[in-house]
């Protein structure tokens, strides 16, 4: 009897495995149950080396948004600093230049290997999320900030969304079945624990991102309909309790449901955040000419950068932002639905919600279409740990499109 070659062994193994990791559809069927969604033994996609082309409108939407965000940085910061108009404006560079490269390492690095550190991560996510509430730094009636010197401080939740979006991803990838109670189990305990350590800081925001990441992950999975709505109406009565029980987060209700009381401290924000997009009408006023960044329109390059676009460049400017956030949108899903197998799936799709919501509770504040969450606007708002995590994500994005795209070749 011949032998079989050491090599065909491996090939062999390695088809085996991408078959059982190869993704369905990401819309079921009209007659199929929504949990084969994501199919654990569908025609094998062979895993392959990334294309040397990242998708190429993904990476120029996120180019578009940096570029937008410098200009919108220094303009609505040249009063922050009268000694040094172009302070921030600097400091923002300094960050895209650091998650610039950070990018360049994940859509370089074969997104499998981020699994090794899956586990680890989310626990170190932990950690610091519990550190934070010790040893963290309160601005603004939130403890987000761990400080690492006078300069330098970072929000450790920033770390927690790749973190637990990753080990959502991992977990609920399977060789032998495609759905299992036992992971999502865990899964929920793990978005339980860092939705409860998110209030405790004050930090709706990411609560709200979190909880949102969870639910498509597990979607996406293939949860069954009665534990994943159990779970979310866990989360949901948690929020409203911890909603009603503070102070501030009920004037924040108040204000959202009165957003034009201007003379009442709880509406002013949102109250000069209208004006200010008001005001720019449909062409705005003119970058760098904006009149409520002067005192008026509080944390106008972090939260409220958008109502400064909305002034400066008026409608067309805030429709530029919502677009590219579509097309950030179109090619996220689009790496998900082409990604080579079930992680790729998972992870791409939990990166796009992640980016998505985010942007869209920032803008929802600013237009009064939801309650205040303090939520920056990802890769245009100011930011130091926020910009280079998020570029980082989209450095695993960019891969997974890379290698859903070299599989279909």
């Amino acid at each position: 009897m011949e032998a079989v070659p050491a090599r065909r062994t491996r090939a062999f193994t390695r088809m085996e495995t991408s078959r059982l990791y190869s993704p369905g559809p990401l819309i079921g069927s009209a007659g199929g149950p929504r949990s084969q969604s994501i199919a654990p033994h569908s025609q094998p996609r062979p895993v392959a080396a990334p294309a040397s082309r990242p998708d190429p409108v993904l990476l120029l939407a996120v180019l578009a948004m940096l570029v937008l965000g410098l200009l919108m940085v220094q303009s609505a910061s040249e009063f922050a600093d009268p000694l040094d108009p172009t302070a921030f404006a600097r400091k923002d560079a300094l960050w895209m230049a650091l998650g610039g490269i950070a990018l360049g390492i994940a859509a370089c690095t074969d997104y499998h290997r981020w699994r090794r550190v899956a586990r680890p991560g989310v626990v170190i996510a932990l950690g610091l999320m519990a550190a934070v509430l010790r040893l963290g730094v309160s601005v603004g009636g939130a403890q987000r900030w761990l400080s690492l010197g006078p300069q330098v401080s970072f929000q450790p939740s920033e770390i927690a969304k790749l973190a637990f979006i990753l080990f959502a991803a991992d977990h609920l990838t399977h060789r032998r079945a495609p759905w299992s109670p036992r992971r999502f189990i865990l899964t929920a305990v793990v978005a339980g624990l860092l939705l409860g350590l998110g209030l405790l800081q004050n930090d709706l925001g990411t609560t709200i991102i979190l909880g949102a990441c969870a639910f498509v992950v597990c979607v996406m999975a293939g949860a069954p309909a009665l534990p994943l709505l159990a779970a979310s109406l866990c989360a949901a009565g948690l929020g409203a309790f911890a909603i009603a029980a503070t102070p501030f987060r009920r004037a924040r209700i108040t204000a959202f449901l009165h957003p034009l009381r201007c003379d009442a401290p709880t509406s002013y924000h949102i109250c000069q955040s209208l004006i200010s997009i008001g005001s720019g009408g449909i062409f705005g006023r003119g970058l760098g000419d904006g009149l409520q960044k002067a005192g008026y329109l509080p944390a106008p390059f972090t939260d409220s950068i958008f109502a400064v676009i909305g002034e400066e460049l008026g409608f067309w400017g805030c429709l530029l932002v919502l677009a590219l956030i579509g097309l950030l949108l179109w090619r996220g899903l689009r790496a998900s639905h082409r990604a080579p197998d079930r992680f790729g799936a998972l992870l791409a799709a939990g990166i796009t919600c992640w980016l998505v919501v985010q942007a869209l509770l920032n803008i929802g504040s600013s237009v009064a279409a939801l309650p205040f969450t303090g939520v920056p606007l990802p890769f245009i708002s100011f930011g130091g740990s926020s910009l280079v995590i998020s570029l980082s994500a989209v450095g695993v994005l960019l891969n997974i499109a890379m290698q859903g795209a070299s599989a279909q070749e």
